[in-house]
C-alpha cells in the first residue's frame, strides 16, 4: 500500500468514527443582564453546547449594553475569571464600528436585512471531527450569515460544567447592506 493509499484510509477511518453533532437553542428573547441569563436553563452549563450560545448572547448584549455584557460574560468564563484590561480592551475595539457581528450567527440574520436575526431567536452550535480532540476542551462551530466559513468557540471543563475559554467570532463580515455602498 502505498502513501496516498495510507492516507485515504485514514482519513476514511477518522470519519466513520467521528461523529458530528449539532445542537439548535431558541430564545423567545435574548436575555438582557445575568439575572435574565441566569434564569434560562441552558444557564446550568452542562453541555459546551449550552455555554456556547449563550456566549452568542451575550456578545450581543455587550454590543448594546457593555457593562451587562461584561457582567454576562464573567459569568460564562466561570473559573478563568473576569475580563481582564487586556480582553476588555479587545471587545472594545471590536465593538468599535462592527456592533452587529454577534447578531450574525443567529437564524435569518444577514447583510440584506442589516443582521437583524428572525424572532424566535435561534443559533446552532455545531461539532466536528476535531472539536474534543483535546482533553478537556471542546471547539464549536456556529455560523454567521455574513461569513463563508463558521467561527469557532472554544470551552473548557471543569467539573460537570463548561465554560467559556477563547472566542473566535468577533472577527470581520460581510458589511450590512446599510453601510455597503456597493450593495
Amino acid at each position: 500500500m502505498g502513501l496516498f493509499d495510507q492516507l485515504q484510509q485514514n482519513l476514511s477511518e477518522q470519519a466513520s468514527t467521528a461523529t458530528e453533532t449539532q445542537q439548535t437553542f431558541t430564545f423567545a428573547e435574548l436575555p438582557e443582564n445575568l439575572q435574565q441569563l441566569e434564569k434560562l436553563p441552558e444557564s446550568n452549563l452542562s453541555t459546551p453546547y449550552k455555554t456556547a450560545a449563550l456566549a452568542v448572547c451575550a456578545y450581543c448584549v455587550y454590543a448594546v449594553n457593555k457593562p451587562n455584557g461584561e457582567e454576562m460574560l464573567n459569568f460564562l468564563r466561570g473559573p478563568k475569571g473576569p475580563l481582564n484590561n487586556h480582553e476588555k480592551s479587545f471587545l472594545k475595539d471590536r465593538f468599535m464600528e462592527q456592533q452587529f457581528v454577534p447578531f450574525s450567527y443567529f437564524d435569518g440574520a444577514v447583510p440584506a436585512n442589516d443582521y437583524r436575526p428572525d424572532v424566535p431567536y435561534s443559533i446552532t452550535v455545531f461539532a466536528d471531527p476535531y472539536t474534543y480532540k483535546e482533553e478537556g476542551y471542546a471547539k464549536l462551530h456556529v455560523k454567521s450569515g455574513g461569513a463563508d466559513s463558521p467561527r469557532q468557540i472554544v470551552l473548557r471543563r471543569k467539573g460537570d460544567q463548561w465554560f467559556l475559554w477563547e472566542q473566535y467570532i468577533l472577527v470581520g463580515i460581510r458589511k450590512p447592506s446599510s453601510q455597503d455602498p456597493w450593495a
